[in-house]
């Protein structure tokens, strides 16, 4: 049968839900790696990424059921889904790749000063202290010596730090959720002529 048959429609569909199922579980495992051997104190950022890898591995699971047995009201779901996360991630990939250095500084900024948790990670993994400046009276979890906190000079902020690896990180996100959001179009794609293909295997007069 050619490709744009039934059968390849089928195999596609189930191989790139295949390929979202083991993302998902990558997700996961990588989030109970960072708790488990102390990497990410932050229930916060654990409970996103578990969160997402959650969310994708039961979109994942409904399409897989849906184009295994050609399930229409599943499918249609499943498209309208994929379809809501396509847009989302799409423009998200986009501002990641369109951030200039100034925005991706003020961007660090919010979030550190909102997350207390990832804050004192971030502060104990690259040894510094404070955002922009230190102050010598109070703790900080990135200092090593007691010299640290008796004088703020021996402190290296941690925004020079973090700028550093900002934009080639922020470069790398855009760059998969781009990859992704390409084979999420795709899924819509298949599915939506997925759905409008009958299974040769059927009753002919039967509506599918």
């Amino acid at each position: 049968m050619v490709c744009g048959g039934f059968a390849c429609s089928k195999n596609c569909l189930c191989a790139l839900n295949l390929l979202y199922t083991l993302v998902s579980l990558l997700l996961i495992g990588i989030a109970a790696w960072g708790i488990g051997f102390g990497l990410i104190s932050s229930l916060r950022v654990v409970g996103v990424v578990i969160a997402v890898g959650i969310f994708l591995f039961l979109i994942a699971l409904v399409g897989l059921i849906g184009a295994v047995k050609h399930h229409q009201v599943l499918l249609f779901f499943y498209m309208i889904i994929l379809l809501l996360v396509f847009i989302v991630q799409f423009s998200v990939s986009c501002a990641c790749l369109a951030l200039n250095q100034d925005q991706q500084g003020q961007l660090l900024e919010v979030g550190w000063n909102n997350t207390a948790s990832a804050r004192n990670d971030i502060q104990r993994n690259l040894n510094c202290c404070g955002f922009r400046s230190f102050n010598p009276n109070g703790t900080c979890p990135g200092c090593k010596s007691n010299s640290c906190i008796k004088s703020s000079h021996s402190c290296l902020p941690c925004a020079p730090i973090i700028g550093k690896y900002a934009g080639e990180v922020l470069r790398f996100v855009g760059g998969i959720g781009l990859f992704f959001s390409f084979t999420e179009i795709l899924g819509v794609w298949l599915t939506y002529r997925y759905r409008n293909q009958k299974d040769p295997r059927a009753n002919p007069s039967a509506f599918l």
